[in-house]
């Protein structure tokens, strides 16, 4: 933990660059590709191969990413008796946190869409063919031959492989095995292959802007102010009326009283750093100061800083329903948004963790509900606007969550307790 706490002062303490240096640079490529594409449209579509082999890039690391991030992930995990009442725990209330968020969306992108008036139009896209809910969840979730999984199209497969892999390491040795020793090395790997090619980002996402600015106009810019002020206040909503309704679920008015006392630090330290894992520390502080035992929220923190994500739910589906406004089709219907809260909770659960973890939900956006690859840069631009709020909204429901599963785990009256002691 003092290394945590050494590494949160020094992130905070570094200048403007320092600090948003790699926003600063993404944000640079996108405004220098748009005006290219604003004054000079063609030379948008000549540089336009650059975007093409970023996006390459990132779809060629996208399967073994999911797989050692997350078989790494799982396979490292201890196995202690009370461990595993406060896993169940921790897992049941990241799903139902996670299913109020979806909820909340799906109500509030159909009042307000975030593609209305959309200029950007891409007739050449197809919504997949129509399937009955049970053809859906077995093609969602499963595939008849391993090599199946190696493709990104099958991604939620893959995940559950990983996570079923990752399981039969932690029984078979965990980390101190051969397979667990290999798969951190490899995952360490992977991270920096990603780390390479986030370097050439603002190139990539610039060029692609600059062909996509120059084909569908400057008027695209005003879409994504549009899905902003959609996202935006739907995060404020969210803390607003949900924060304290779990805190006075899980700790009564004494439990409301401490989180209003002390949610506040990890909230804006979240959205400064945009980073979870630098908030940890502090979010820790936090559930200390909340009352929430210390093996509680030694485990739930680590493990929301990388699975709860409510504040990524949120923004999931609204850029699943800013790309069927994109693509002309009706974002309506059980069965799309049953797969829509499936996919928003399942990225965030599994995938938050890992290195480039968001573009990776993002690839399952575009592959699940068969929009074509060109669709992916316009949902990674919404999730790098959507950062910031997104992971306030994460790092601070992770203080939340803690305090719900102390009180699943202990009972009613475990912050008088821990109080008193």
């Amino acid at each position: 933990m003092k290394n945590e706490e050494s590494y949160m002062n020094e992130k905070l303490n570094l200048s403007p660059w320092e600090q948003f240096k790699t926003p600063f640079l993404l944000l640079g490529g996108i405004a220098i590709g748009s005006l290219i594409g604003i004054v000079a449209p063609e030379i948008g579509q000549a540089v336009s191969p650059l975007g093409d082999i970023f996006l390459n890039l990132l779809f060629t690391i996208v399967v073994p990413l999911v797989f050692t991030s997350i078989s790494a992930a799982v396979g490292n995990m201890v196995n202690m008796k009370r461990l595993g009442k406060i896993l169940g725990s921790t897992v049941m209330v990241f799903l139902a946190t996670g299913a109020v968020a979806a909820a909340c969306v799906l109500v509030w992108v159909n009042l307000f869409s975030p593609s209305a008036g959309t200029n950007i139009i891409m007739e050449s896209a197809e919504i997949g063919v129509t399937q009955s809910a049970g053809e859906m969840l077995v093609g969602a979730l499963t595939v008849n031959d391993f090599s199946l999984l190696l493709s990104k199209s099958n991604m939620l497969p893959l995940i559950i492989f990983s996570i079923i892999f990752g399981f039969c390491v932690a029984s078979c040795g965990g980390d101190e095995s051969p397979v667990g020793k290999f798969l951190n090395n490899l995952n360490m790997i992977i991270m920096k292959f990603v780390d390479v090619i986030m370097a050439v980002a603002p190139i990539g996402l610039g060029a692609y802007f600059a062909n996509l600015i120059g084909e569908f106009g400057p008027q695209l810019l005003g879409d994504y102010g549009r899905a902003m002020i959609v996202y935006y206040p739907l995060c404020l909503l969210y803390v607003l009326i949900f924060f304290p309704t779990y805190a006075l679920i899980a700790g009564g008015k004494t439990g409301l009283s401490r989180m209003l006392q002390n949610i506040f630090t990890p909230a804006v330290t979240a959205f400064a750093t945009q980073s979870s894992a630098a908030t940890l520390p502090v979010t820790k502080n936090a559930c200390d100061k909340m009352g929430v035992p210390k093996d509680v929220s030694d485990i739930v923190v680590p493990m929301g800083c990388t699975m709860h994500m409510d504040g990524s739910v949120l923004s999931s589906i609204v850029k699943i329903a800013f790309l069927f406004g994109v693509f002309g089709t009706p974002f309506t219907g059980v069965s799309t948004y049953t797969m829509a809260i499936a996919v928003a909770i399942l990225s965030a659960f599994v995938l938050s963790g890992a290195p480039g973890g968001g573009l990776v939900g993002e690839m399952i956006i575009v592959s699940m509900f068969g929009f074509p690859a060109e669709a992916f840069p316009l949902i990674a631009t919404l999730g790098f606007l959507f950062d910031p709020a997104a992971t306030s909204l994460n790092a601070s429901g992770d203080a939340i969550a803690s305090m719900l599963v102390a009180r699943v785990v202990e009972g009613k009256d475990w912050i008088n307790g821990k109080l008193s002691a």
